[in-house]
């Protein structure tokens, strides 16, 4: 996706997403501003971008004012905001309380299009997420040496199309699965608790599945993994990680999978509608 006037703004959220982002973005010759959340945004960040300003959680009018004065016209939103913060941490200026007010539920899509939308009413336009990730997303197929066996392969296909419906219903974009039992399913408390609290229940063998939402918006909350989500997985003895190629994010690919190779766990990117068939695997 060009961009006309070089200048790339960042909505940083939390983990590495935003940093590598930006590291990409100054390869392409992109000066790189961003907008870094308090209690969330890695400071780290401040070494891979151009500019950077702090904001509170729901200061969004400070937000706005900050890339226009760096002359940015064009941002990406990355990085995650814990749901449970919105609750404890936020402090929203008169501009998001007005926002708020319009919005009949708060669910996730409804807020970042609304968010959207009043980016552009002062000419800022928020890019799909995908952009300037090429090399990172995730690709199709078995990514790692073990293969899942046949009776994961059934757990996937059964997470694969609950996954969906949750995603459909903006709950989550995960789920836990264990003997065709959803054990556990992603909500505010993210990715990684979900995978903790179905490891709890059902112990060691999980699989977990990730996909995007039916209606994704490719502007926000792409899905993502990275060696955090394997060091999670490796503590509860999960054994296979499913992901939906293509439009997933894979942060740290090469610590990632080696992690996983480390721990036996299986890692695997799915592109079709449907998870593939257990008449697929080689594995028993």
């Amino acid at each position: 996706m060009p961009i006309p006037d070089g200048r790339i703004g960042v909505i940083a959220g939390n983990g590495r997403f935003p940093i590598i982002f930006s590291d990409n973005a100054r390869k392409m010759g992109l000066h790189v501003s961003a907008v870094a959340h308090e209690g969330e945004t890695d400071p780290e960040l401040e070494q891979h971008v151009d500019q950077m300003h702090w904001v509170k959680i729901g200061q969004l009018n400070k937000l706005i004012n900050a890339f226009k004065a760096d002359g940015v016209r064009n941002v990406v939103l990355l990085g995650g905001i814990k749901k449970t913060h919105i609750y404890s941490k936020a402090r929203p200026d008169f501009r998001v309380l007005a926002l708020a007010t319009k919005l009949v539920l708060w669910k996730d899509d409804d807020i970042l299009r609304a968010l959207a939308a009043e980016l552009e009413r002062d000419g800022i336009t928020i890019c799909e997420s995908t952009f300037g990730l090429e090399g990172i997303l995730v690709e199709e197929g078995t990514l790692t040496s073990r293969r899942p066996t046949k009776k994961e392969w059934i757990d996937i296909r059964y997470g694969w199309d609950v996954a969906k419906e949750t995603g459909r219903l903006d709950i989550g974009q995960c789920v836990i699965v264990k003997d065709r039992t959803i054990v556990a399913v992603e909500a505010v408390e993210g990715t990684d608790e979900a995978i903790k609290r179905g490891g709890i229940l059902a112990k060691d063998g999980v699989v977990v599945v990730k996909r995007c939402k039916p209606q994704q918006d490719l502007r926000f909350d792409l899905p993502a993994i990275g060696p955090k989500t394997i060091e999670v997985m490796r503590s509860v003895k999960a054994s296979v990680l499913a992901v939906e190629a293509g439009r997933s994010v894979m942060l740290d690919r090469e610590q990632l999978l080696s992690q996983a190779e480390e721990a036996g766990i299986a890692v695997v990117g799915l592109t079709r509608q449907e998870a593939p068939s257990p008449e697929h695997s080689t594995n028993p």
